[in-house]
């Protein structure tokens, strides 16, 4: 009786994952594939960079910056200085003489959110009309703003979230990293062409200065280190709920590279994690709850078939329904990224998938958390 009652919940639950899933590949499909307009652009563009201790990059991602095939005259770069201790400030000054501009974060008060402080202080600053953020160790491609801009010009959007991807993985790992990173820029992008916005990257987003300054900026979610990104999304889509789009063109993609180990995944992963307790839209918080509940489910019937190896049966079959569901979301975003071979991976990701989304889910919503040398919650 106990092994009927406990596969039929894992089964249910099973089916509603892969009916979720199902429902994002939807979300995905009715996004178009953006081609950029052939008109030249004509809105002014303040592209944000929050930096602390990136001297090995940020000269990279500024290059790329500053090579964009977009009108001279309505672009701005703005690099804020979180206290380095490097060479970053240094780097930075050196461009000043292509017009880059930079503002030395110094803040007296321990905060327990530089990053939204540090781009406070550069919309403040800054002139364009559009502020797009990306990060100090990301690259792109010469089309990246253009592609961007275009897309928000022809929508009217208020903001524009636009494709990430990891890049020059040196390991299985990051390979592994790579293929999970692009099954949640997926889910985020899913969520879009379904019209119930949920995640976004900050490392490019795009979104209209004054309506940051509407709708009071980071106010109200400033007492978390993370989610200038997702949070400030949740802002503007109940302010505008259609006034969030997704540039799905291949143009607009920024890339950055995946963790170099372990340690540092879980760091990062912890922090992403730590922003969902500050959800508003009740509807993300649950399908959260419920995909935990799910890989929990998953990992019970591992551990019971060792009493009774029918269990283990079960599980299989829960473990192929997972695979084919998220085969098939994969199939599209991978497609769109150029990085379909990453799906031989996914049968070793399907399975390591269960136990890391078990220990985040509690990891990341309990206790402090390492970013950027500093101890934050």
């Amino acid at each position: 009786m106990a092994l009927i009652v406990i596969s039929s919940i894992a089964l249910l639950l099973t089916a509603g994952y892969a009916g979720a899933v199902f429902y994002f590949r939807n979300g995905w499909g009715k996004l178009p594939l953006y081609v950029p307009a052939a008109e030249a652009p004509v809105t002014s563009v303040s592209i944000l960079i929050a930096a602390r201790n990136e001297e090995e990059y940020i000269a990279f991602t500024i290059e790329d910056i500053l090579k964009q095939n977009y009108p001279q005259g309505l672009v701005e770069l703005i690099v804020v200085d979180d206290h380095s201790t490097d060479r970053t400030a240094n780097i930075v000054e050196w461009y000043g003489k292509d017009g880059v501009k930079l503002i030395k974060l110094r803040e007296d008060q321990t905060l327990n959110s530089y990053k939204k402080k540090a781009i406070t202080v550069a919309i403040n600053e800054a002139k364009g009309e559009l502020i797009i953020t990306t990060d100090a160790d990301c690259r792109m491609g010469p089309e990246w703003l253009r592609s961007i801009v275009s897309f928000y010009e022809k929508n009217n959007f208020r903001m524009v979230s636009s494709p990430v991807s990891y890049f020059k993985e040196k390991s299985l790992f990051e390979r592994l990293q790579t293929l999970e990173f692009l099954y949640l820029i997926g889910l985020g992008a899913s969520s879009i062409g379904n019209g119930k916005p949920s995640t976004c990257n900050g490392a490019n987003l795009a979104y209209r200065r004054d309506v940051f300054f509407e709708l009071g900026g980071f106010k109200g979610i400033d007492n978390l280190a993370s989610g200038d990104d997702e949070l400030f999304l949740h802002k503007v889509a109940a302010k505008y709920p259609e006034g969030v789009g997704f540039c799905k063109s291949r143009h607009a993609i920024v890339y950055t590279t995946a963790k170099p180990n372990l340690k540092e995944f879980i760091r990062q992963r912890k922090r992403w994690a730590s922003k969902s307790t500050k959800y508003k839209e009740k509807s993300i918080v649950f399908l959260g709850v419920a995909i935990w509940v799910f890989n929990v489910s998953v990992f019970l019937h591992f551990l019971l078939g060792f009493l009774n190896p029918t269990y283990w049966l079960v599980l299989s079959l829960i473990i192929l329904l997972k695979l084919l569901a998220e085969f098939v979301f994969l199939q599209g975003i991978t497609e769109f990224a150029r990085r379909k071979e990453l799906l031989k991976l996914l049968p070793l990701l399907t399975i390591i998938h269960v136990l890391y989304i078990i220990y985040i889910g509690v990891a990341g919503n309990s206790g402090k958390y390492v970013w950027k040398d500093r101890l934050v919650r």
